[in-house]
């Protein structure tokens, strides 16, 4: 028996150290939530879905030399892929989530991302800028599908930061970000890296400031699966998220105001 089964919270994989953190900081990690088979097949079903082309709407592989036009992110893809719905809509997560938001959970969104040798990352941000879950907030579940660290652009989270309203961003460096907004670290508050395994999931809170650097390495993606998900009190969300219950039924909630696709994305980059 692991401390997780004697320290359980709800009947769920949470341990009480955990939801304490998740309180405090904004964010914990849950190790080994998934089994390193089910990621194998996660992965060989993404890498099969990028070589079978593009899917409209959700990706759009492009020539050019940056590595996020080979291989960009791809959006929503539940609606497209059986296994990716399953996932999204685990009972595992579902159990972590209810604890974490107090409720009943619905999915609003999927996301792959495959973050290949030299690709940029993503600057620090909040999730809920683009969400504008109202009221309270959306919380991710962020499953890592390779060794993920500092070298591969690992994920790095700002504690604390779950206790303050969005921030207004600025622009972010195009040359290692390939999303536009950037948020700096409030004062006195510093990012902290996540290095995780396969199968780790990263819970957080939708204003936790967030981001990861360029994948450095020649030789290794940094795969990871995202879901994001908000409490069944929620009355509006953004229009480009797909509320659904978690046994699959879709729930439209009114739409919210000034809302968007996580990330609004710069122009893929040419040559050096």
């Amino acid at each position: 028996m692991t401390a997780t089964d004697i320290d359980a919270v709800g009947g769920s994989p949470l341990t009480a150290d955990g939801l304490r953190q998740f309180q405090q900081d904004g964010f914990t990690v849950l190790r080994g939530l998934f089994g390193h088979d089910e990621i194998d097949l996660l992965r060989a079903e993404f890498t099969a879905l990028h070589a079978a082309g593009p899917v409209p709407g959700h990706f759009q592989p492009r020539a050019g030399s940056d590595p996020l036009a080979a291989y960009p992110r791809v959006m929503q893809p539940h609606e497209i892929n059986e296994r990716a719905r399953r996932v999204l809509l685990d009972a595992r997560l579902r159990t972590v989530l209810e604890v974490l938001l107090g409720e009943e959970v619905l999915a609003a969104q999927s996301m792959f991302y495959f973050k290949p040798p030299g690709a940029r990352g993503q600057a620090l941000h909040q999730d809920n800028f683009y969400l504008r879950v109202e009221p309270g907030t959306c919380v991710a579940a962020w499953v890592a599908c390779d060794v993920i660290d500092r070298d591969n652009g690992g994920l790095e989270v700002v504690p604390g930061t779950h206790l303050m309203d969005l921030f207004c961003p600025e622009e972010a460096d195009a040359d290692v970000s390939f999303a536009r907004e950037y948020v700096a670290p409030p004062e006195g508050l510093t990012p902290v890296p996540v290095d995780m395994a396969p199968g780790d999931v990263l819970f957080f809170n939708g204003s936790v400031v967030h981001g990861s650097q360029p994948n450095r390495t020649t030789d290794r993606f940094r795969r990871s699966f995202i879901g994001h998900y908000v409490g069944r009190s929620a009355e509006r969300i953004g229009a480009y998220y797909r509320t659904t219950a978690m046994s699959g039924e879709r729930v439209v909630l009114p739409e919210s105001e000034g809302a968007g696709p996580c990330g609004t994305e710069f122009a893929p980059q040419g040559p050096h």
